[in-house]
């Protein structure tokens, strides 16, 4: 299994407006996407953060939404609500308990 975690920084005040996106638009679609299984949505209300870290069957489910130009298409969905850009990293997960 592979994880994809993608952090930002949210402009003051519009935490709620990410969670909204994330919640209607973003994890439908990541529902959608071949190997995807499950996320999390993390914030940090005193620093305006988000992470948000994916779960995937392979390395190549992973991969095919960032050639398939999917995973740039839901970090467009955060325009206008976002400071600076968005950090991506990729994990194989070791452990899962």
């Amino acid at each position: 299994m592979y994880a994809r975690v993608s952090t930002a920084e949210v402009q003051s005040g519009k935490m709620d407006e990410v969670l909204s996106i994330s919640r209607d638009s973003v994890l439908p679609a990541a529902k959608e996407q071949q190997g995807f299984k499950g996320g999390l949505w993390l914030t940090d209300p005193d620093t305006n953060k988000v992470m948000i870290l994916t779960l995937w069957e392979s390395r190549e489910d992973m991969e095919a939404g960032e050639q398939s130009g999917y995973y740039r298409e839901q970090v467009g969905k955060f325009g206008g609500v976002l400071v600076g850009e968005v950090v991506r990293e990729a994990y194989e997960v070791s452990i899962q308990a």
